[in-house]
């Protein structure tokens, strides 16, 4: 065993000088390698933000040359952020079903909640209005409750690109919308555009102002697809969210569903032949609505209802020119 000890001390005694060596090197390089984890770093920053952008296609996505102004991305749990929505009360039009209430919008898993119920056991009208009849309402108590949001007095926009990602009941008795109205005149003359409405099998998109057959008779311009023409590619198409939007300028206005074009029209023609200061109500401030109306003129019948029904929006988007 001593003689093997004598035989391998120079190979050892080689190798305990080869490891100084590369301690040595390894001093030597000590900065650089320092540098690279940093770089591989901030690599691994831009990757994992490329990813989480992957992971969001619903990221807001400006077109060009326009910057996000105003949104509603419905993050906080809870009822909707009082500095972006008010709420319309009661029986509002249409002779529509259902009495307005905050306490039917909510915000829960990323979406704001609008909630249709019928209550079997009628509530207690808190304001009878025997004038109610007259503007599409009564004054009985409620059996149908639901919700709709507005911006009025807290946001308006003229111009621009308005969006929502939406899951809409679109069955028998149901009539939800998203839409706009000007912040001068009343209707028609304010003007009114309806980026998204659906009634009786049909998704619509219009624009409405005065006429001269009455004071709250409209002029409009309509476009209706029935509801089988997206099922066409999709026979779930109506249980999906689907982004509808309103392309908005100086000329033209461009209703669009999920990027297709439903109508693109000139704006310059669209005069009131009633109004008192805004001619064209297309070349003034609006600011947006949304609701889930039930039954009414348009609706159809609410007893074809399987309560309670839900309109789901990811999400509420303004886009406008940089300045």
């Amino acid at each position: 065993m001593k003689s093997l000890f004598r035989l391998s001390l120079p190979i050892l005694l080689a190798c305990m000088f080869a490891a100084s060596l590369s301690a040595q090197d390894a001093a030597q390089k000590q900065s650089p390698e320092k540098a690279a984890p940093e770089k591989t770093a901030s690599v691994d920053k831009k990757a994992g933000a490329a990813e989480k952008d992957a992971a969001d296609p619903f990221a807001p996505k400006p077109p060009e040359g326009m910057e996000l102004v105003w949104g509603d991305e419905f993050n906080a749990e809870g009822r909707p952020d009082p500095k972006n929505w008010a709420y319309e009360t009661g029986y509002v039009r249409n002779h529509e079903a259902q009495w307005y209430r905050p306490e039917s919008a909510e915000v829960r898993d990323g979406c704001l909640v609008i909630t249709a119920e019928h209550h079997k056991e009628p509530l207690p009208n808190p304001n009878p209005n025997p004038f109610a009849r007259m503007f599409g309402g009564n004054d009985g108590p409620i059996e149908y409750t639901s919700a709709c949001l507005i911006t009025k007095g807290l946001h308006s926009f003229c111009y621009g690109r308005i969006e929502a990602r939406i899951k809409a009941p679109l069955t028998e008795g149901c009539w939800p919308a998203f839409w706009t109205m000007g912040v001068s005149e009343n209707w028609p003359s304010c003007g009114e555009t309806d980026i998204f409405e659906y009634y009786k099998e049909l998704v619509l998109a219009n624009c409405y102002w005065s006429s001269s057959k009455g004071q709250w008779t409209p002029e409009g311009h309509s476009v209706k697809t029935e509801l089988k023409d997206f099922r066409k590619d999709d026979p779930e198409w109506a249980d999906k969210f689907h982004v509808y939007a309103m392309d908005w300028d100086e000329n033209h206005i461009a209703f669009s569903v999920d990027g297709r074009v439903m109508t693109d029209f000139p704006i310059k023609d669209l005069k009131n032949a009633r109004y008192m200061s805004v001619e064209n109500p297309f070349h003034q401030p609006h600011y947006l609505l949304m609701n889930l109306a039930l039954g009414g003129e348009c609706g159809g019948d609410v007893t074809a209802i399987k309560f309670p029904v839900r309109m789901y929006v990811d999400y509420v988007r303004v886009y406008q020119k940089k300045k």
